[in-house]
């Protein structure tokens, strides 16, 4: 499978802003009071919307007619189920491997941390830095890859995917300064953490495809295709809506989840 030298700029341009949305979620954190939770839980739902949609109706149908060829209707087709569901697996380890005290991906409101004994928790949390920029690059290793190839197999996929993405990292970067802020009184070490944590979605995708360029083939991309549709469906279900409805109402993390499928779904169409 060709790919020229103008895609991979472009994916990894995207790939490079989804991951840099750390940063403006550090910038919340510094200048709201408080967590603007109705309209986070509404943008939130949406990200999730826009990946559970473009996973179930355009990722995995490409990555079938992918493995059709090599393996024939039936087999394409089994192909396509088994790496969905490997994708699931892959990134429920990795979530289940670190835990919650460095995971990025547990999110934590801002006001929470006016609380002495959650301060001290983050302060053990900032001394084991090294550790936790480890978990952050594991976590996010997977998103890049999955933005990255949706951006060199179609633009408009990965133009959706790294809108979702960098939503999703609003919050994350706000999880990651937050409690170095608190642990240090440091904006800038903090913002400096939140940014090192966004450079790890690019790395994760340029990695991913390098190691996997050599073996490039048309089987070899609708295994990867399907195992990232299972990837972002399951950060959607165990990331995105329960933190939109931690973060606000149960209704609004639904609406924004349904405005976001509605998006994407006239989106895809109008540019067929």
């Amino acid at each position: 499978m060709d790919v020229d030298s103008e895609r991979v700029i472009f994916a990894f341009g995207l790939t490079l802003l989804a991951g840099l949305a750390t940063g403006v979620g550090s910038g919340l954190a510094f200048f709201a009071k408080r967590t603007n939770t109705r309209l986070l839980s509404v943008a939130l739902g949406f990200s999730a919307g826009v990946m559970i949609y473009v996973s179930l109706v355009e990722i995995l149908p490409q990555a079938r007619a992918s493995l059709v060829s090599p393996f024939g209707a039936r087999g394409g087709h089994w192909a396509t189920v088994a790496a969905f569901f490997a994708g699931i697996a892959f990134i429920a380890m990795i979530d289940k491997l670190v835990p919650s005290f460095e995971n990025p991906h547990e999110i934590h409101k801002a006001e929470e941390m006016d609380d002495p004994v959650l301060a001290a928790r983050f302060k053990r949390l900032y001394r084991m830095g090294i550790f936790t920029a480890l978990a952050i690059a594991i976590h996010n290793f997977p998103e890049g890859l999955a933005t990255f190839l949706a951006a060199l197999h179609d633009p408009r996929l990965g133009i959706a995917i790294a809108v979702a993405i960098a939503i999703h990292n609003i919050p994350e970067g706000v999880a990651v300064a937050i409690p170095i802020y608190y642990a240090t009184g440091s904006r800038r070490k903090a913002f400096v953490w939140s940014f090192l944590s966004g450079l790890a979605e690019p790395l994760g995708g340029v990695a991913g495809f390098l190691l996997l360029r050599a073996f490039f083939s048309e089987a070899l991309f609708g295994i990867v295709f399907a195992g990232v549709a299972g990837i972002m469906v399951f950060i959607s279900f165990d990331e995105l809506l329960p933190a939109a409805e931690e973060y606000g109402e149960h209704h609004l993390a639904v609406y924004g989840l349904i405005t976001g499928m509605v998006v994407m779904a006239v989106s895809l169409v109008a540019v067929s």
